[in-house]
């Protein structure tokens, strides 16, 4: 049996990145994927093939997270279908880089709402069921920026900072019910949006990283499930960043 087998999981912002490996990972553990996706259906729909390709099921979900009532509708849809919901990976982000000076409002509260007020939602309305299994996994994908800072990303920053303090204070109240909440920060992996950096940003930074790599996006994948097996961790923040930021 593998080691996901009759589990239910639902990644956010699934379709490409580390979410589409976490999706493919969960999917070659055995779990049936719920792949979320708020733009790219193309994208989502490649993963769903390549994990029923594996002989694990999946659909593609399209909801926009960040906001409320589209969340409610999104997963009481993955609850109606399985009836239970196990693994909640809250992975959507976007990026809105520019110095404060230079920052709008709307690229401020976009990236607030997009990156923290989305795992809000999700498990306002994934937690209950979860509790009443008396089983869940949630897993926060924070980032190496939410620990260090980024010049040129107070936004995202924050957003990544405050998903570590929601994983704490969450795991407090639902750690006698089966439910354990964790984070994982990343830190430069080796995606679409780091690939978009000018190549002379990208030999800088790796350049800092001790490792002299870039991670993987596949890497981050299996600490998921690694997170997912485990049962006595909660509010826990795993660093995957090459050494470029130890705690």
């Amino acid at each position: 049996m593998k080691r996901l087998e009759g589990k239910i999981a639902v990644v956010t912002g699934g379709s490409r990145g580390i979410g589409a490996s976490i999706a493919k990972e969960l999917g070659r553990e055995g779990a049936t994927v719920v792949i979320n996706y708020n733009h790219s259906h193309e994208h989502a729909q490649k993963v769903v093939e390549q994990i029923t390709a594996m002989g694990s099921s999946a659909i593609a979900l399209q909801a926009d997270i960040s906001e409320a009532e589209a969340t409610k509708i999104f997963i009481e849809k993955v609850l109606e279908k399985y009836g239970r919901l196990d693994i909640l990976v809250n992975n959507a982000g976007i990026t809105r880089d520019k110095t404060f000076k230079k920052m709008s409002f709307e690229e401020w509260h976009k990236v607030i709402d997009t990156n923290l007020s989305s795992a809000f939602n999700t498990c306002k309305i994934a937690l209950p069921a979860m509790l009443e299994q008396k089983y869940g996994r949630i897993i926060n994908i924070s980032s190496v920026i939410g620990q260090s800072g980024g010049f040129g990303q107070s936004n995202y920053a924050a957003a990544k900072a405050g998903l570590i303090g929601f994983t704490k204070s969450l795991a407090l109240e639902t750690a006698r019910g089966g439910v354990t909440v964790n984070a994982i920060c990343p830190g430069f992996i080796a995606t679409e949006m780091v690939a978009e950096m000018p190549d002379t940003v990208l030999e800088a930074i790796v350049a800092q990283i001790p490792m002299k790599r870039l991670g993987k996006p596949e890497e981050i994948a299996r600490a998921v499930v690694y997170v997912c097996e485990s049962e006595y961790m909660t509010g826990e923040c795993l660093n995957l960043n090459g050494g470029l930021y130890m705690q």
